[in-house]
This record gives structure tokens, C-alpha cells and sequence, in this order.
């Protein structure tokens, strides 16, 4: 069931002599749920299975006062950003507008665990959290798909990947959902053996564990439901190629087909232009950065490949129906 880790164990310091190993789990306003509760099933499966207290954890927050997740479950949390053992891992756990759960307390505390040295990771939306704080400088990390776009455009001194987690040395982040429970399984391979990390994805009913080396998105087949390889093949160079459009003669040339057969296949399988499919991609990348990143309107516009901010605006008026401008204020002032 599981693979291969290229990564050593991250840093962390042993615990007393039998004492367990603790994790500190910082719980960010809006968190995700899923990410949450994967990574602290996986300790206490542990702990049960082995019959041992290995892995002990605790919540902390900023303020003190309970948190209320993304699902709207309000967890109640141990302390009020106080500092945990020192040999402890902290992990922050992220999820809806992460930006603004990011406050000046949850950046300094961070900052201020991170100079003992110590592991830190980032859950689901996390990594933008240890990113602002600039824990993650120099370091490979990933963040779910979703955010992907805004992260790269905020954090050029990251380098992003788009596994379903990364280690990096003392760092680790994960890409939300079910790769908390793929990190936290190699974690606990590393500390006691693919044995007890097997019977707790057993446990899980967790079929297949994954590594670092996974990719977090399904194939772009899979994703459109079209198992054309041409079409695919266009797709993902348009993909690959947003602030900077490419023409669908070009494409069609370097797949080796005319536009004609080109438009046909666009046509019969996605019942669009390549033109259009290709300018919903650009409208689908601005409204993210629109909404994750603090860059101008004009910006937004040039990076997904619109160099006329009134046809930005046009475009993005007929597909969503508002204009940039407007979306970035809705979303300010939720």
C-alpha cells in the first residue's frame, strides 16, 4: 500500500523517555474539517493499535475562544496560542479565506515558535499562513489546486509543487482533503514502521497510501471526461500557457492536427470553440486571484493574458456577470 519517501525524517526533537510525541494543532478560523480530523484519527489509531500512548496533541487558537470550522462545527481549543513542548509539531490547520484567518497574532506566534527550530506544516490552506510568515522561503511546499493559482502569484520565493504533500526538511504542508491522512501515515512510518502506518490506513478502510510523488489532481482526461489524447494534449498547453495565449492555429499544429479538426473535436466533445474553452480557462484563473491575491484589477488581467483592461472587464462581464472590479469588492466586504 505504500511507496517510497525520497525525504529524510523531518527534524524533530525526541521526546523524554517514554513520553509521547506531541502535535499542537493550530486551528484557523474557517478550517477544514476533513484535514483536521484525518490527521488526528491517524494518532489515535495508533495509539490504539499499538496498545501505547505514542502520539499525545492539543488545540490552540487565537483568541482561546472556540473556533468554528468550514462546516460551521465549533471546536473548542486548549489554550490561547500558548506555547507548546518544546519537542512538539505544530501544525496549522487552514481552509476558507486563509488570508484573513492569518491575523498579526497567528504570523507572530509562528515566527516565534519557528526560531526554536522545531517542524512546522501547514494543512489544506496552511501553507499560505507559514508562507506570509515566511517560514516557507527556499523551501518546496504545495497547497490545495484551488489555491495554487493566487499562492504562486503571492509567493515567488516558494517553491510550489502539486503533490499531495511535501517535506521539506523541517517543513510540511499538505493539499487538503485526504493528503493530511498521507502525510500523517508517513509521518508515522518514519516514527514506528510501515507495519503500524499500514494497519492504520487498514483502519481507515485507506486502500491506497500516497506519497509525495503523487499528484493531487486527476489527469486532465479524467477531469473532462474525454479520454482524446490530442484533445488532452491541447488542453493541458492551454493550461500551461495563460498570461500568454497561444493561437488554436499553433495548437492545432503542434498536436498535428488542422484548426478545422481542431474545432470538430472541441465541438464534439466539450460543445464549445477551442476559442471559447480556452477564454473560460483565462475568466476561471482571474476570478481566483481576484479573490486570493491583493493585486490590482489591471494585473489580474495581464497575468491571465488580457493586455486591454476594458476587454478584461468585458469578458469577464459576459461570462460571470459583473465586472472585476465589483467581484473584488463583494468579495473585500464578505
Amino acid at each position: 500500500m505504500s511507496g517510497a519517501v525520497t525525504h529524510a525524517r523531518p527534524a524533530r526533537p525526541a521526546p523524554a523517555a517514554g513520553a509521547p510525541r506531541h502535535f499542537a494543532f493550530l486551528l484557523l478560523e474557517r478550517f477544514s474539517l476533513m484535514s483536521f480530523t484525518g490527521a488526528v484519527e491517524c494518532l489515535r489509531l495508533a495509539n490504539r493499535i499499538s496498545g501505547r500512548r505514542i502520539y499525545a496533541w492539543s488545540l490552540t487558537g487565537d483568541g482561546g475562544t472556540p473556533v468554528i470550522c468550514s462546516a460551521g462545527v465549533a471546536f473548542s481549543v486548549d489554550d490561547d496560542l500558548a506555547d507548546p513542548p518544546r519537542e512538539a509539531t505544530i501544525l496549522v490547520c487552514g481552509g476558507v479565506d486563509v488570508s484573513g484567518a492569518s491575523t498579526r497574532r497567528v504570523i507572530a506566534w509562528l515566527r516565534r515558535i519557528a526560531r526554536r527550530g522545531g517542524p512546522l506544516g501547514g494543512l489544506c490552506t496552511a501553507a499560505h499562513t507559514l508562507a506570509q510568515a515566511g517560514l516557507l522561503d527556499g523551501r518546496r511546499a504545495t497547497i490545495h489546486w484551488d489555491n495554487q493559482d493566487g499562492f504562486a502569484e503571492a509567493f515567488d520565493e516558494v517553491e510550489l509543487t502539486r503533490s499531495v504533500f511535501t517535506i521539506d526538511g523541517n517543513r510540511m504542508t499538505t493539499a487538503g482533503g485526504t493528503a493530511s491522512i498521507d502525510m500523517m501515515l508517513r509521518l508515522i512510518a518514519m516514527d514506528e514502521g510501515e507495519d503500524l502506518a499500514n494497519a492504520v490506513a487498514d483502519q481507515l478502510i485507506y486502500s491506497s497510501i500516497r506519497t509525495d510523488a503523487d499528484q493531487q489532481r486527476l489527469s486532465t482526461p479524467t477531469r473532462i471526461g474525454v479520454r482524446h489524447p490530442k484533445l488532452s494534449a491541447v488542453i493541458q498547453k492551454m493550461e500551461a500557457h495563460i498570461e500568454e495565449p497561444i493561437s488554436p492555429a499553433i495548437l492545432s499544429r503542434e498536436v498535428g492536427l488542422s484548426t478545422r479538426q481542431l474545432e470538430r473535436l472541441f465541438r464534439r466533445y466539450l460543445n464549445r470553440s477551442p476559442k471559447r474553452y480556452y477564454m473560460e480557462l483565462r475568466l476561471e484563473r482571474s476570478r481566483k486571484l481576484l479573490m486570493q491575491t491583493d493585486m490590482s484589477v489591471i494585473n489580474v488581467g495581464l497575468a491571465c493574458g488580457f493586455t486591454s483592461p476594458s476587454h478584461f472587464s468585458k469578458c469577464y462581464r459576459a461570462h460571470y456577470h459583473t465586472t472585476p472590479y465589483r467581484e473584488r469588492g463583494s468579495h473585500g466586504s464578505g
